[in-house]
């Protein structure tokens, strides 16, 4: 039998798992999980299956990302999707609008295609999505969305494609408002996808996002700190907010180099108002602070009082069922494995919202390892001092 922490085991066989606490699936769990040599659950333990003892840690469904840009090359700001993963727990995520249709061809290709964790994306409704991010806007007038083509590319790659992507915002819509977002969302009806809408300064003022948006809709950087542009900015605003919720538009974190703020999160919690996924909005801006990785971002959610199990949920079982994955049904009989082991711990965190704002968090989520198929390998939360380079 191995144990987990501390050793190297990247090669495909049977394997059981022993001596976890499984969090975040639907019933009884059982007290091991055995894994064919093809990747998916079995009944029972297969003879010569290797036993890894995974050291009481808990075992979740995979971490699943909505929001990371994992473009690398192809726009200045993406990180390398091995940096948002499997080494730090994650095991399928959402590009976030990178490409658009000029260039979604590299995406697929260069990043989607290669990796073992599970990439899909949502497509920018500008054509050339972010390839010089901020610097040349994706969205400056009709010229920089082409309708025809778009959903040319959704057809050739409906397997991957999860929604449509539109940054509504004024830094990059400026006075153009809220018609992009309207664009956005006609294409995603056309296409029958959902729109991921990233929510900022104005234009558009949010209450004109909100008015558009349908039930499987996602509102990204919902717990933002920006004037004018925060769910918090009138009790009007909230109410619809939160109506929005409740009618199942779905609300993410996020939380980037610009959009997440710690009173923010903490008075929407308080109030009952949950998000739908906990997601980061990696790039290479914000990948050696104040975000690093997944892990510190649910060590905050935590921290400002979202539930345990709401962390993992909105880590797990929600953004995993949204791209059309296992979720708490993870551990049913022919199901490919997928799985993140992790340990809560106790600490002492320094940690940094969007805004500048610090937490001194106590409890911090420590990826251990992640299981995909009968592939087990290691994970870490990134610490910032020992950060690699882009």
């Amino acid at each position: 039998m191995r144990s987990i922490p501390g050793s190297q085991r990247n090669s495909e066989m049977a394997l059981t798992l022993t001596n976890f606490e499984a969090v975040g699936f639907d019933g009884t769990a059982p007290r091991t999980i055995a894994i064919s040599d093809d990747g998916t659950i079995a009944r029972d333990a297969l003879p010569g299956a290797e036993t890894i003892d995974c050291k009481g840690a808990r075992l979740s469904p995979g971490w699943t990302d909505l929001h990371v840009h994992v473009w690398h090359g192809g726009t200045d700001i993406s990180v390398r999707a091995s940096q948002a993963g499997r080494a730090t727990g994650v095991t399928a995520m959402a590009d976030a609008g990178s490409a658009g249709e000029a260039n979604f061809h590299g995406l697929r290709e260069y990043v989607i295609e290669p990796h073992t964790e599970t990439i899909k994306a949502f497509l920018n409704i500008g054509s050339i999505g972010l390839v010089a991010c901020n610097r040349v806007s994706e969205l400056i007038d009709m010229r920089s969305i082409d309708i025809d083509r778009t959903l040319e590319v959704i057809e050739a790659n409906r397997d991957v494609v999860c929604g449509i992507k539109v940054r509504a915002s004024g830094v990059i819509v400026g006075t153009w408002g809220i018609t992009p977002a309207r664009i956005a969302k006609r294409v995603a009806e056309i296409a029958g996808l959902p729109v991921m809408v990233h929510i900022g300064e104005p234009p558009p003022l949010i209450d004109e996002i909100f008015d558009i948006l349908t039930p499987g809709d996602i509102v990204t950087h919902c717990f933002n700190g920006k004037k004018a542009g925060s769910v918090l900015d009138t009790p009007q605003v909230y109410a619809k907010a939160r109506d929005l919720a409740r009618r199942g538009v779905l609300m993410d974190i996020g939380h980037g180099v610009a959009s997440f703020d710690f009173g923010v999160a903490r008075q929407a919690v308080a109030d009952g108002f949950l998000p739908f996924s906990i997601s980061t909005d990696l790039h290479l801006r914000n990948i050696g602070g104040p975000v690093h990785d997944m892990a510190t971002t649910l060590s905050k959610m935590l921290a400002i009082g979202l539930p345990l199990e709401a962390c993992i949920d909105a880590v797990a079982a929600s953004p995993r069922a949204f791209l059309g994955l296992s979720a708490g049904d993870g551990l049913v009989p022919g199901n490919k494995a997928d799985f993140t082991i992790f340990d809560i711990v106790d600490g002492d965190l320094d940690a940094v919202d969007s805004q500048g704002n610090h937490l001194t968090i106590d409890r911090i989520f420590e990826p251990r390892w992640t299981v995909l198929g009968a592939s087990v390998e290691p994970a870490a939360r990134r610490v910032p001092d020992a950060e690699s380079p882009a």
